[in-house]
């Protein structure tokens, strides 16, 4: 099925997923670390507490008072972008929020209703197609169904307090037995996200060139940066495997970390595409892309 691309600089027809299934492109990482996070003792308890307490509630609240909502008519832009990346994703369309805020980041919040978040930060550092990107990774949360554990990651520390004081501090220990298996989950979810984000602008250059400004930060300098240099990037920190000391130093940077480094991510979708299982999801060739 085929339809007409949304407004870009580069204009090309877009394949569209409605029935895709979500295990069909999730990063096995993803699937594993969501198993393990049920096989904590209490999760389901944590997942309760966060329902209870109306975590959700209080911050779309607090979202529709300090952001601008993105539509047909505010920022049509980013909304066009929102409304291809759930139609190629086969998702029901979420709000959108523009926050400001000079740290470029984005989020998905929300496992009723879910609504998206992109600061102005990471507006400007991206380039149009490249925001189109960014808006299809954080749909591509909701299409994994990820918002639940991300409602849970964001609250972990409201919720150890609430836990410490409902079971005289026993509740505490739970969540802090939580921190690293959410955080552990929180960078492998990211890993799906870009697939879906990868199904959705059919480009792979406008990845790589999303993880390159992720990186390196600086809009003006992008024209400096070059592609085939940055992938080389990521087999010099593979290199540094070699030994037990290397690997524990990078288990220590990354631990309390909730994406993985762009290089890395860079890595995956590359190997994603090279393997053939892009093309045997997608049907586009990767020679394509």
């Amino acid at each position: 099925m085929t339809s007409q691309a949304p407004p870009q600089k580069k204009q090309r027809k877009l394949r569209t997923y409605p029935e895709l299934d979500r295990q069909a492109f999730m990063h096995p990482w993803d699937i594993k670390a969501t198993a393990a996070l049920h096989r904590v003792p209490g999760f389901d308890r944590v997942i309760a507490k966060v329902m209870e307490y109306g975590f959700e509630r209080v911050l779309f609240l607090q979202n529709i008072a300090d952001n601008v909502r993105v539509t047909d008519k505010m920022f049509p832009r980013l909304y066009r972008y929102l409304q291809w990346s759930c139609k190629v994703l086969g998702v029901a369309e979420p709000e959108f929020y523009v926050s400001l805020d000079p740290v470029p980041n984005a989020y998905t919040y929300g496992h009723t209703r879910p609504f998206i978040v992109m600061t102005t930060g990471l507006i400007e550092l991206l380039g149009e197609e490249e925001q189109f990107f960014a808006v299809a990774h954080e749909v591509g949360h909701i299409k994994c169904e990820h918002v639940l554990y991300t409602a849970v990651a964001m609250n972990i520390a409201a919720l150890v307090e609430i836990l410490g004081q409902a079971t005289l501090g026993l509740g505490s220990l739970l969540g802090k037995s939580l921190e690293l298996p959410l955080y552990d989950w929180q960078r492998k979810s990211e890993l799906s996200a870009d697939r879906a984000a990868l199904l959705c602008v059919q480009d792979k250059s406008v990845a790589i060139r999303s993880f390159m400004k992720l990186a390196g930060g600086a809009n003006k300098l992008f024209h400096e940066m070059d592609q085939d240099e940055f992938m080389r990037q990521i087999r010099s920190y593979e290199d540094a495997d070699e030994s037990n000391l290397n690997k524990l130093y990078k288990f220590v940077i990354t631990a309390f970390r909730t994406h993985p480094f762009p290089i890395m991510r860079a890595k995956h979708l590359d190997e994603w595409i090279t393997s053939g299982e892009y093309s045997q999801i997608s049907g586009v060739p990767a020679d394509e892309l």
